[in-house]
């Protein structure tokens, strides 16, 4: 099944996203769980997730996937960021308990000159405090371009990451193309040598989503600006063996191109035609 889609508002609730996925063609689509520089949430409306549960049933969605805001630093050098992304990872998770088909996303975190090695440990450590028993829901890193001090370009540093944490099984990866690229891997002339590295460093079986952007920038800039779909350096042909890959076949793919919905129905109806009868 080709699971496809795009990040959307949830200013107006699940329901309401769930239609407006469907408008455009998809089966799956991102949200920001809290404003993505803010940090407080709106009371949860058990109604909305009750109705959006049976229509996102009746309508064959697949996994949808929970962003955390960028304001969470897992590995901040201030203790007070890290307090707050504790908080707030903590609250979403255990919000994200009333939706089981979601996965919740996060940037792993700017070590601000602690070194990569604390940076790794810090991430590690929030998750093994945030993770339980009660705390179902799957947990992804997502690869980085590298700007900065930013944790988790290389998939060795991932990697790193999650030999730290204790319950395993709750976690996984999602790999951004525009991410990787711009992190220094060849997706453009070696998508397949890319995902070898991959399995050999992390495990295929980790691999729980991508996001699904061209970039302005050049491999290994380190820059991360998306672009749109065959309008970057990545360009279609590149996309187009990223998506027909036969061991990313039940992978969700989730758009995050500088579009509105239109260009979203665009890039989705173009996806379709590469992933044909799907």
């Amino acid at each position: 099944m080709f699971w496809i889609g795009c990040h959307l508002s949830a200013a107006k609730g699940y329901l309401a996203m769930g239609k407006t996925a469907k408008r455009i063609g998809a089966n799956t689509f991102q949200f920001f769980t809290r404003n993505p520089r803010g940090g407080s949430v709106k009371a949860l409306d058990l109604e909305d997730i009750a109705a959006y549960r049976a229509f996102a049933k009746e309508n064959g969605f697949g996994k949808i996937l929970a962003h955390a805001p960028y304001t969470l630093n897992a590995c901040a050098a201030d203790a007070r960021v890290l307090a707050f992304a504790r908080q707030v990872m903590q609250e979403d998770l255990e919000r994200l308990a009333h939706l089981p088909e979601a996965m919740y996303n996060f940037h792993p975190g700017s070590h601000v000159k602690q070194g990569e090695e604390i940076g790794i440990v810090k991430i590690a450590d929030m998750l093994n405090c945030v993770l339980t028993e009660e705390i179902q829901t799957k947990v992804l890193l997502e690869t980085m371009a590298g700007k900065g001090t930013e944790v988790g370009r290389t998939f060795e540093q991932l990697a790193a990451i999650l030999a730290r944490v204790e319950r395993k099984e709750q976690m996984g990866v999602c790999l951004d193309t525009c991410h990787v690229f711009d992190g220094g891997y060849d997706i453009v002339s070696d998508w397949e040598g890319v995902l070898r590295q991959f399995d050999e460093i992390i495990g295929l079986e980790s691999l729980c989503a991508v996001h699904l952007n061209d970039s302005k920038n050049p491999l290994g800039s380190r820059k991360d600006r998306h672009a749109c779909l065959g309008e970057g350096t990545i360009g279609h042909m590149a996309i187009a063996e990223v998506i027909c890959h036969p061991k990313l076949r039940d992978v969700p793919f989730l758009l995050e191109t500088p579009n509105e919905l239109e260009g979203y129905a665009r890039e989705i109806a173009w996806l379709r035609t590469i992933r044909k009868g799907e």
